[in-house]
């Protein structure tokens, strides 16, 4: 039960946090209805994000786990991000149209990680808890 109850929880702050990011992001660039595939992906990647770190509490390491999870989601948002902006840079002269594709890119990417990095430090702030609960009573 202590595992469901953390990964609702984390759901719900991950989901606060990445939203937020997006949020201010599309405030900060001006954003217009091209925000609205961002905050798409932003709920999208917090359920997967929420599977992911949910799997990984029930594995005999949880905590090793949780810190691959973490480094993997971080790490695959962040080649991603760049990969995307290279692509961004690499196009024509005559079709680039940078100032209208990175504020999308950093939307795509900046709330993502943001994500993660929540999911990461809650569920292992909690799996630590728990762990620690578990050796104060076998003791």
């Amino acid at each position: 039960m202590r595992k469901f109850v953390t990964s609702l929880f984390a759901l719900i702050l991950s989901g606060l946090a990445g939203g937020l990011v997006a949020l201010w992001l599309a405030i900060v660039t001006n954003a217009n209805s091209e925000y609205i595939l961002v905050f798409m992906v932003s709920a999208l990647v917090t359920i997967v994000a929420t599977v992911a770190f949910f799997i990984a509490q029930f594995v005999p390491n949880p905590q090793r786990a949780i810190n691959l999870t973490g480094l993997v989601g971080v790490s695959l948002f962040v080649l991603g991000g760049i990969g995307l902006i290279a692509w961004t840079f690499s196009q024509p002269p005559g079709k680039a149209q940078w100032s209208g594709d990175l504020p999308v890119v950093a939307g795509l990417f900046l709330p993502s990680i943001a994500t993660v990095i929540v999911q990461w430090l809650f569920v292992g702030w909690r799996v630590r808890r728990g762990l620690r609960a578990e050796a104060g009573a076998g003791a």
